[in-house]
């Protein structure tokens, strides 16, 4: 019983196996069993036409943003050149442009 895991959602440790998912007897919460893996390389970026953005890549904003905070826009058609992704939060695409340093959105962006 030691390799049973304690139930994530109220963290008592009185589950049980059933078929592929594991079983909490105090909440009756249900997990999987197999190991979901929340690895940021598993993490696929894509960009507005759908087209799969690696580091490095070169880009096109799609459309006119403003600077939150500012009142710089950057404009529709700029070129960003080697472009690196981040994980976590809604910004995917960490760039550098003539206004400065931005994080940006992939849905804004197309591969050039």
């Amino acid at each position: 019983m030691s390799n049973i895991p304690a139930c994530p959602q109220c963290t008592l440790e009185n589950t049980y196996p059933d078929a592929e998912n594991y079983i909490c007897a105090d909440c009756g919460f249900e997990w999987p069993q197999a190991a979901l893996s929340d690895d940021s390389d598993d993490v696929v970026i894509k960009d507005a036409n759908g087209t799969v953005l690696v580091d490095g890549d070169a880009v096109v904003l799609i459309k006119d943003l403003k600077v939150k905070g500012t009142s710089t826009v950057l404009k529709q058609g700029s070129k960003v050149k080697s472009i690196r992704l981040v994980s976590g939060g809604d910004h995917e695409v960490d760039c550098r442009m003539d206004a400065g340093n931005f994080m940006l959105k992939a849905c804004f962006l197309k591969k050039a």
